[in-house]
């Protein structure tokens, strides 16, 4: 099941997804190299930059841009530019308790945005 909301998206949330989604997939890897004692380190992958890429060029579809010229021309530049600069950090490693602290909390507020926008949804079609 896909958590979807019935309003657009502003761009300016949309310009954050990318690093949302990769904050929360680090704050996992690291939360369980914490849990197990397996490693002390996240690597800044590019495949989780290619992710949150992927997820942000998904829902694109759905924001509100403030010009018709915008969806083409600051979309794809900018989801480029995000992955280009994933693969330039890709080797740098992260503390697992920086990416925990940070990426945990992420996941969390987008778990609970999904539920909300569920339980407005919901509570939408109950009216109709």
């Amino acid at each position: 099941m896909f958590c979807t909301a019935d309003r657009q998206m502003s761009w300016r949330l949309w310009l954050a997804v990318p690093f949302l989604f990769s904050a929360a997939v680090l704050g996992l890897m690291g939360s369980a190299g914490l849990v197990t004692a397996s490693y002390a380190t996240v690597p800044l992958s590019p495949v989780v930059s290619g992710a949150g890429v992927a997820v942000a060029a998904a829902v694109s579809a759905g924001v509100r841009w403030p010009k018709a010229w915008h969806r083409h021309w600051v979309r794809w530049p900018y989801l480029a530019a995000v992955l280009a600069f994933g693969v330039l950090v890709g080797a740098l490693e992260v503390p697992a308790l920086v990416t925990a602290v940070l990426g945990v909390p992420v996941l969390l507020g987008l778990v609970f945005q999904c539920l909300v926008q569920q339980d407005e949804s919901r509570s939408a079609s109950n009216c109709r």
